[in-house]
């Protein structure tokens, strides 16, 4: 496995060196997909595990955020329930003080809420897959 860079940078290796690799991990800029993809087409491209749960984390911010815009009318304020949940809801579940869990009980009651709950909840099970040290559980956990 490779970790992609430029276009150039991809050029500039040996072709035997480039026909070896069969993965290539990558962030979410299309840029360096679209220079693997050019200069390495046999190459599977993946997303390394950090840039995975960052996306996913924010996708439950932006859901939040949604959330908190069409129930309120307003962006969070310090007092909102949504707002003050915004760093628990980005914590692992297996790290959540009991002040925490509450707090995100007491939030998942209310109807309106639902679609946080379940962005998070996704967001914990893919966190959840990618700490296990069992790489065969990981993967079942992300596809079950």
């Amino acid at each position: 496995m490779v970790t992609c860079g430029g276009k150039t940078w991809l050029a500039a290796r040996p072709h035997v060196w480039r026909n070896r690799i069969e993965t290539g991990a990558m962030d979410g800029f299309t840029g360096f997909k679209t220079a693997a993809a050019e200069e390495l087409p046999d190459v599977v491209a993946v997303m390394d595990p950090f840039h995975v749960v960052r996306l996913t984390g924010e996708a439950v911010d932006k859901c939040r955020q949604r959330v908190q815009q069409a129930t309120t009318g307003h962006r969070g304020r310090r007092g909102d329930p949504l707002y003050r949940a915004r760093r628990t809801l980005l914590t692992g579940a297996d790290l959540l003080t009991d002040k925490q869990a509450a707090r995100l009980e007491t939030l998942f009651r209310a109807a309106e809420h639902v679609e946080v709950e379940a962005t998070w909840g996704i967001y914990q099970r893919l966190v959840q897959a990618y700490r296990v040290k069992d790489k065969k559980l990981g993967r079942h956990l992300l596809v079950s």
